[in-house]
Order: C-alpha cells, then structure tokens, then sequence
C-alpha cells in the first residue's frame, strides 16, 4: 500500500461516508492519517467535545479544511462539562478558513457576540440556528451584512429573533437561495413582507409556527390561533416570486390580499408544494395554483379532522 499514490488514496477516502469508518481506517498507516487529515471537510459534534474550546480548537487544527461543521447540543447536561460558548465560534472562525456550512443547535451559551465572530468566515454560505434561544435579530444583521456568500438561512425555535433590519438588508441584496422559519414567536407574517425584493429571487422558502396553537382553532372563540396573523393589518403586499420552486406554510392563518397570502398564485416556476394547516384557503386559491403553476410535481396537503 505503500507504493500507492496519493491520489489514489485521496479518492479511496472520498467515497467512505460514516467518520466512523474514516476515524478507524486513519490509524492503520500515518500516511493515510495524514491524506485524511486534508480530505476531511466535515465533522458533526456534540456533548461530547469536552473541554469544547480546546477540543474543538483540536480538531479544527488537524482538519483544516472543513467545510462543514454540525454542534448539536441536545440532552446537554451539566454532567457533560462547560458546554460551547461564543468563544468556540471564533476558533471556528480563526482555524476553518474554508467554512461553508455551520450549524449549531441548542448552543445555549453561544449569543450575537459568538456571531459577531463569523463575519470573518467570508465563504460562510450556509447558517442552521436550532433553539439557540440567546441569538437575536442583531446577531443574524452581523451575519448577514458580512457574510456576503450566505445563501441559506435556517432559524429554528429561536423566540428572541425579531425581524428588524436583518430580513431587510437579505431582501435588498437578494442573494439568499433558502429561507426557513420555523416557531419562532418574534416573526409574523408581516415582518417577513420586509424581505422587499427578495422575494423575486427565492427558489425555497418554509414558514411554520408551533401547530399547538391549532390544535383546538375548532374548538369555539377560545381555541387555536395564529399569533403571526394581524387582521387589522393594512399591509399588502403584490410582488412576483418567479423562482420559487419550493414553498412550505405551516399552521398558519390568510386572508385575502394579506401577509403571505401573495404567494399563492404568483410563483409560477413552484415544483413542490406543502400546506399543512393553513387556515383560510378555499378552492378558488388552490384552482389559482393550478393555473399558474404549470411545473408543479408534488403537493402536500394536510387538514384537522
């Protein structure tokens, strides 16, 4: 094995998926540790990386071309040690110059300074945020005003993020591909009308909130509601969305010529399609889709009994 090229090596460890395999394959020569060490472009860690500064610093140093990297912190406890805090973000930020990808999930301790650190991954392009419940609106604003590759944003549980400035400056500079909101309590369907003419460009975006609120909508005056839904708005929106190709809407409520109800009918390049409890549709809404949406290849509906 020895008289084998490198390449050859490099593109065996290409095709070995689970790290599992590739952790136990690296220690059988130092040469494939070593080719191993550069082909490695993504980890996915979580209560474990204990210290987590000094064992992320670890791994960033023997991996340094990571692109993608997961922490998921789910059933952390106090047993598991100090947990990763803002001060990990900036040795992702100082050790990973090729990250692309970053997901981070129920990081309790990671707030907008930890985000603060990300403005220097410049090729940052993907941003998964899961029940990081200390992340607000100013955080994501650093974010996107400075990693000027983001072109997916997922935001997940996180009940202190607002809409403010960060989903204006996104729309303006229309670069984002992938937009999902999902139970977070500071965004209503207004506040997603900031996105401007960002809309025109968005190939994928999914809107949900909590389906606890309608659970009981047809329990009587006092059953389920949808707290993103503003009846006395006057806003109305009338934008086009030609390149949406994937829509999702949540457990929400529409109403005519309000809040999200203008992407019904209007993206016409829309190839999949998911309504799960969304209140107010009637038939002439799903014959406008049926119309408009010539490229459409699946739908997904779902209803309360």
């Amino acid at each position: 094995m020895e008289d084998l090229p490198e390449e050859l090596f490099a593109e065996f460890l290409k095709r070995i998926i689970m790290a599992s395999d590739l952790n136990s394959l690296s220690l059988v020569l130092k040469r494939l540790y070593r080719i191993e060490e550069d082909q490695r472009g993504a980890i996915h860690v979580g209560c474990g990386l204990c210290p987590a500064t000094e064992a992320l610093t670890l791994l960033c140093t023997r991996f340094p071309n990571l692109c993608k990297v997961e922490i998921d912190y789910s059933g952390w406890t106090a047993g598991h040690g100090n947990p990763l805090d803002n001060q990990g973000l900036s040795v992702l930020s100082s050790h990973c110059p090729s990250l692309a990808s970053l997901g981070l999930s129920f990081c309790s301790y990671i707030d907008d300074s930890g985000l603060g650190y990300l403005a220097c991954s410049k090729k940052l392009a993907s941003l998964r945020l899961t029940s990081t419940p200390n992340i607000t609106s100013r955080g994501l604003l650093t974010v996107s005003v400075h990693c000027q590759s983001l072109s997916a944003l997922h935001i997940i549980d996180c009940n202190k993020v607002g809409s403010k400035d960060w989903l204006e400056y996104l729309g303006s500079v229309g670069s984002l591909e992938e937009l999902v909101v999902k139970n977070c309590e500071g965004i209503s369907q207004d506040d997603l009308l900031k996105f401007g003419s960002g809309w025109i460009n968005l190939p994928k975006f999914v809107f949900e909130i909590k389906k606890i609120f309608f659970r009981n909508r047809w329990a009587g005056p006092n059953g389920g509601y949808d707290p993103s839904y503003d009846p006395h708005s006057l806003n109305m929106y009338d934008s086009s969305c030609e390149n949406m190709k994937d829509l999702k809407l949540g457990s929400i409520e529409i109403a005519t010529g309000k809040g999200l109800r203008f992407l019904l009918g209007r993206c016409k390049a829309l190839e999949k399609l998911c309504l799960e409890y969304v209140w107010g549709l009637n038939d002439n809404d799903m014959i406008a889709l049926s119309q408009s949406c010539n490229n459409l290849k699946s739908i997904s509906l779902s209803l309360d009994p």
